[in-house]
């Protein structure tokens, strides 16, 4: 029998470190040696979310920002834009732990079926399988064992238990879970089984309930959680579903749970010829999987994993929206799951009342901009103030709309989705850029590059920079090309001419992209904001004409000069992305054994920091977050499939090393569906299936030059290897 990809022959002694199960609404993270075996419990939509006043203040103004930073009044702007963050609340919140105990344990080993997901931990004396249901809302526990005991702890809301410690080092946690100020749980237990009722803030509660069946040999135990959003009463709708599950049956909830989960790994699959690579894009797409579902919440920074070690969740577990959501939803259309695509942009349709609200009140202007930093109703939380207030966020998130109608040629989610949120985004564009500059372009109050210059004075920029221009200049482009495709011709014609009224972009002779006009990259940082045009937006296409190639080409030569030492893990992968959009296969493959190698923790976890201080980077620590996975499978995608600006090209970045290497059901631009295979450095079959009726341009494997081929709704295009020969470097 196949050792499962991640098996873990010694005890994960932390929650983050443990085997990650989830259903994208309820979460279970298997950890500990066995004394006890922990639990840690997790649902997506827990959050403390008190408001933040100072967010509602009369002077809570853009303009009144503008002018208080010109006149060298930092320390306030600190205090009333970024010490809200520091705050215990708002903040997503853990759900607690289960603990299991067996006499004389001993940990052997644990191991996690990312096929049909459950995750098992030999004891020595009894196993321990774990899962949480893909479709109900339980988990489930079955102990092989005489004797088990099983508890059910609650968070330390009510207070610091006896003989706590702090983790060591930093973690990016603001505060403890008791500094939120809840009363203690109200706790329940009888022979069958134990349950709480804690109550959050404003009114919120949530119910944890855990139950068992022992039996001679064996235990088997199912949990759930309710909150008061479902329910006036959490604490029995909780119960119940425990009860209806063990009613149900373990056997029913497991068969429709291996048939969900054959289903996503059915959509796409891919081949790599490197093992460590493969592995970790196949925990990364099974992280994927298990955090990102329609009609539950949106991927957070550590999705339905919250930490569970007292404190509360680095960076709040909340939604970053100047790199982290974007990237944590990189790799969803290109592996073809366009079900979990949608749920991320269902989340920012349905909360666009309160970004509108936000963007009037703060900007002074209609249209639509998005907190950086957002609570679970997308609502302003602080932080630095520079790109919590950025004027590209919601330009960013509009391009996953874009590329969702690009990938699925959805004309009714054009119509009704994409179209009407571009709009609205390039609203606010058009009223916040009305200023000009000495040379007659458009111009802002103030603009930003995600993070440089961290949060100093330096970090504001009096002129666009690359990172505000280009997200402009293509959500606006964008729209266009929707209004066009809409026959809303008046409207594409303004956007066009908003568009022609902005600068172009900034680049230097020598160094490519700058940060801003006359501002190079100048030291080694972990974000490329500057470099959005090359990816992931493609308005810089070093495929499309030479000066793009070489812009290309000069700013990340300008990246590997300035080196790597203020990276984080997320870094390496986008840098894979950039070096496959690039050409340069063993670039990406580099960036991709770095990542591999310095940031992921032994559960397959992104831990931001070099935290085995490999020498990658002088970011020493562990903070564990999901996009830096999600944008290293995307970098897979790109080195084997890429589709931009009309044309789709096979196999576009392979190592030099990779001979062998296939994948099936990979989705590109334009609705294709496509499965293709190289072997022995040959391109040997190649089969596209497409939703609609059309022409599409093809580049093969070492070819700049794309053919064209004829499609049929529905009918696939097979490519034998006698054909293929004859086409390939065309």
């Amino acid at each position: 029998m196949t050792e499962p990809l991640l098996h873990l022959h010694r005890p994960a002694v932390a929650s983050d470190e443990g085997l990650p199960l989830a259903n994208g609404l309820m979460g279970a993270l298997v950890w500990g040696d066995g004394a006890p075996l922990n639990i840690s419990l997790d649902r997506t939509d827990l959050w403390d979310l008190r408001e933040v006043l100072e967010f509602s203040a009369t002077d809570y103004r853009f303009a009144d920002v503008a002018e208080k930073h010109r006149a060298g009044d930092h320390d306030a702007l600190i205090e009333s834009l970024e010490r809200p963050y520091y705050r215990p609340g708002p903040t997503k919140i853990p759900a607690g732990r289960i603990e299991i105990t067996l006499p004389g344990a001993r940990f052997c080993s644990a191991s996690l079926d990312i096929d049909d997901p459950l995750a098992t931990v030999d004891l020595g004396v009894g196993t321990v399988a774990v899962r949480v249901a893909a479709t109900a809302f339980v988990g489930m526990i079955s102990i092989a064992a005489p004797e088990a005991q099983l508890s059910l702890r609650a968070p330390a809301f009510g207070g610091r238990p006896d003989g706590w410690k702090a983790p060591a080092g930093f973690d990016a946690s603001h505060a403890d879970v008791w500094d939120l100020g809840y009363p203690p749980p109200d706790i329940h237990a009888d022979d069958d089984g134990e349950a709480f009722l804690q109550q959050g803030y404003g009114g919120f509660a949530f119910a944890v309930a855990l139950g068992w069946r022992k039996h001679s040999l064996e235990t088997t135990a199912v949990w759930s959680i309710a909150t008061s959003e479902e329910t006036d009463d959490p604490l029995a709708l909780a119960r119940l579903r425990v009860t209806d599950a063990f009613e149900t049956g373990s056997a029913g909830i497991a068969e429709e749970h291996r048939r969900w989960w054959s289903e996503y790994w059915s959509r796409a699959q891919v081949s790599l010829p490197d093992p460590a690579i493969e592995r970790q894009y196949r925990l990364d797409m099974y992280k994927f999987g298990a955090a990102a579902r329609r009609g539950a919440p949106p991927i957070s920074l550590q999705g339905p994993w919250t930490v569970d070690n007292g404190r509360l969740p680095p960076w709040k577990g909340d939604y970053h929206h100047d790199l982290n959501t974007q990237m944590t939803y990189w790799p969803a259309l290109t592996a073809n799951q366009i079900d979990a695509d949608a749920g991320f942009l269902d989340w920012l349709w349905d909360t666009r009342d309160a970004c509108r609200a936000w963007t009037r009140q703060f900007f002074e202007v209609d249209g639509l901009n998005v907190p950086m930093s957002a609570d679970l109703r997308n609502r302003q939380i602080g932080g630095w103030r520079q790109y919590t207030h950025s004027l590209g966020s919601s330009a960013w998130l509009a391009h996953h709309f874009d590329q969702h109608w690009r990938f699925t040629r959805d004309h009714e989610f054009l119509a009704q989705r994409a179209y009407p949120y571009l709009a609205e985004v390039c609203t606010f564009i058009d009223q916040i850029s009305r200023t000009r500059d000495e040379a007659g372009w458009r111009s802002v109050l103030l603009s930003s590059s995600p993070e440089i210059h961290g949060n100093t004075p330096a970090a504001w920029f009096d002129r666009l920079t690359n990172y505000d221009l280009t997200l402009f200049r293509h959500t606006l482009q964008s729209a266009a090309d929707m209004a066009d495709e809409l026959g809303l011709g008046d409207e594409a014609q303004h956007w066009r001419r908003v568009w022609g009224e902005l600068p172009p972009l900034s680049v230097d002779d020598e160094t490519g992209l700058d940060i801003a006009p006359g501002e190079p990259l100048a030291e080694s940082h972990r974000h490329f904001s500057h470099l959005l045009a090359i990816y992931p937006l493609g308005d810089i296409d070093p495929w499309r004409t030479q000066r793009e190639a070489n812009i290309a080409r000069q700013s990340l030569a300008l990246l590997d000069q300035l080196g790597t030492s203020m990276w984080m893990g997320y870094s390496f992968a986008w840098l894979a992305c950039l070096k496959a959009r690039c050409r340069d296969g063993d670039g990406a493959l580099a960036a991709l054994r770095a990542f591999a190698d310095g940031f992921v923790l032994p559960n397959s976890f992104h831990a931001n920091g070099d935290f085995a201080n490999k020498g990658y980077s002088t970011a020493v620590f562990r903070a564990f977050t999901l996009e830096g996975n999600c944008a290293a499978a995307q970098a897979v995608h790109e080195m084997l499939l890429q589709s931009h600006n009309g044309i789709v090209r096979l196999f576009p970045a392979l190592p030099t090393a990779w001979h062998d290497v296939g994948f099936s059901g990979l989705r590109a631009e334009g609705d294709l569906t496509i499965t293709a295979a190289v072997a022995d450095d040959r391109l040997r079959n190649v089969t596209i299936v497409s939703g609609i009726n059309q022409l599409v341009r093809v580049a093969l494997r070492g070819s700049d030059v794309p053919i064209t081929i004829i499609l049929e709704a529905g009918t696939p295009l097979s490519l034998d290897p006698e054909t293929l020969l004859g086409l390939e470097g065309h």
